[in-house]
Formats: structure tokens, sequence, C-alpha cells
């Protein structure tokens, strides 16, 4: 009795994949939906879907498989998507220098910047970047450092304004972050705010270990951690019992006198006022955060983001109180994690 063959199987070629699909595959990678890969595509959620079907088709290999109500990349989808990051990034890069041949007449930024920021920093930005460039559609979202640091990384963002304490972990001041250009652009001082019938209120500054039996008021959690690393190297542990980043229950906090609290530069100003029963002094020693611009480090050359690092540089940061950073930016590695 003789068997019938298997039929052969005719194995994929590149050209079964198209620059669409992997855009697509890598969408769906970051997002983990076709509904929200189809909305960062400004794509419908039909065509998405039909995309990977005739893909799929094409391969002679599943892409995606529902998992409750969403779907996931199969083991072949996986290993599109990681090729898709790579390539994706050629195109962006190919699709911007031509861009830059007609003097971004055209073309999109998509920026991220920390709470405090987005009400100083960066309304004189965007308007800086339309006078210059009227062609150039911006799309901001307001995001702490991480999560800026994230899309930027994943390829949602082109850039992001961020900031960090030195010594706090997060990889800006002094350390790389693989895969990022990072350009330290100002310093920002950081202050102690103090209910105004503290017994230090009087005071020029004051150093932190003073405030060692005071109740604390925290922040972020990069703001929470450089309070305890600042309060920890000046010997003391501090006590905190309120926590929140909202700068004017910060403010209302303080003059009630329930606690004191570091504030930053351009958190006061974000704040707009603050309360006359609030002192704000200078800290003794070297106490700051560093405000950086954070984008792809293949995209280095991209002409949205060039624009985006000479506004930067053409703002007046003493509008501010920031001063500029001396360093030089630092570069990364080119392989990003």
């Amino acid at each position: 009795m003789s068997l019938t063959p298997a039929p052969a199987v005719t194995p994929p070629t590149a050209d079964s994949i198209d620059g669409r699909v992997m855009r697509i595959v890598h969408a769906v990678s970051v997002t983990g939906s076709i509904t929200a890969a189809a909305e960062l595509l400004h794509l419908s959620q039909p065509a998405v879907s039909q995309q990977i079907k005739n893909a799929e088709t094409r391969l002679g290999i599943p892409l995606v498989e529902r998992v409750g109500r969403g779907v996931r990349l199969t083991e072949a989808g996986g290993i599109l998507a990681r090729h898709a990051r790579v390539i994706t990034a050629e195109l962006e890069g190919a699709v911007a220098e031509i861009s830059d041949l007609v003097g971004l007449r055209s073309g999109r930024l998509r920026l991220a910047s920390f709470p405090s920021a987005s009400a100083v920093i960066v309304p004189e930005l965007l308007q800086s970047i339309r006078h210059s460039h009227p062609g150039l559609t911006t799309h901001y979202r307001e995001l702490e450092p991480p999560q800026a640091i994230e899309a930027v990384r994943n390829g949602e963002l082109d850039a992001a304004l961020t900031f960090s304490y030195p010594g706090d972990g997060v990889g800006l001041v002094g350390d790389t972050l693989p895969g990022l250009r990072i350009e330290h652009l100002w310093r920002e001082e950081v202050r102690v705010a103090l209910p105004a019938d503290h017994p230090l209120a009087t005071r020029d500054r004051v150093r932190l270990n003073d405030l060692a039996e005071d109740t604390w008021i925290a922040g972020c959690l990069r703001c929470r951690g450089h309070l305890v690393a600042a309060a920890e190297s000046s010997g003391f542990i501090p006590r905190i019992s309120h926590e929140t980043d909202n700068m004017v229950a910060v403010m209302g906090m303080v003059a009630a006198s329930f606690a004191v609290a570091l504030v930053p530069q351009l958190s006061v100003l974000a704040a707009k006022a603050f309360p006359s029963r609030v002192v704000l002094l200078p800290i003794e020693g070297d106490t700051h955060r560093v405000i950086s611009l954070v984008s792809p480090l293949s995209a280095s050359d991209v002409p949205a983001i060039t624009a985006t690092r000479a506004a930067c540089r053409a703002l007046d940061p003493a509008a501010w109180s920031l001063t500029p950073f001396a360093a030089q930016p630092s570069l990364a590695s080119a392989v990003s994690r």
C-alpha cells in the first residue's frame, strides 16, 4: 500500500512581506491590540486585520492569535516584530531625509514632557517650532520620565523632555540609555518649602539635616527617591507622611504647617502662585535636577528632532530661573534593548 506524499510547503520569501505589514506587526507588539495598532497608524481596524490576514496567507503561518478579548503575537509574529523594530526605524529615517529635502514643509513631531514643564516650557517650545516650521504637525503628551523614555524607545514618540536627579538611577545624569540620544539642556534648582511660622523660615538658606525632625511631603517616585537619598547623605531618614504630585496641594499642606517639602523651580512656576504662609529657601550644597531631551539614537539627524533640539537651545532658560547644562550630550549604545 503506497502512501500519498505530503504536499510540498513553499517557503516564504522576502516578497511575502511588505513595509506596511512590518509597521502593523510592530504596532501590535507595542500596543497589544489590533484596534490600538490601527489608531496608532491612523488606519481603520478592518484594514489592519485584512493586512494581517493577507500576510498570514502569503507566509503560510499565523502572526497573531486571540487571547480572551485581545490578541497576542505568535512566535512567527514575534520574529517579525523583532525585525520590524529595526526596519521601521530605517524607513522613518529614509522618510525623514526626504522631508529634509523639502525643508520641513510637512512632517510630524510627537513630543512628551513632564507636568511642570508642560505648564511652563512646552507652550513656548511648541510655539517656537511652529513659527520656524509651520508645516510641521505636532502631537504632545504629558508623561513622567520613565513612561516618556519607554515611549521614545518603542517608537511611539520622537522626543521627550525629561528630568533626573544626580545618582537617581534613571540613567540620564552620568549614565546612558541604550539606543537613545541624551542631550542635557538645563539645571533646575531644588528648594525647600517651609511654613512661614517654621523656626528656620527667617534664614537665608538651610541645611537639609536641620529638618531631620520635620514631617515631609513626597511627590513622584523619582522625587521621593531624591528626597530619601539627599536626606540619608545628610545623616537622617526623612519621615514622609504625605504623598502628592499636585503642587497646589503641596503648598497648601506646607502653608497649613502639616509638613515641609523639596520643590523644583519649575513646579513653583507651574503653580503660578503659592500661599503667603509658605517660604521657599535655598538648600546648602548642590541640590538640583537636570532637564534633558531624549530621542532615538538612530534618528539623531531626523529633521523634526533636529528642529526640536534647535528650538530647545534657542529658549532662554533664565526666564524660568534655569541655568544651561555645561556638559556635552551623551550618546548611548547604538543597540537598543
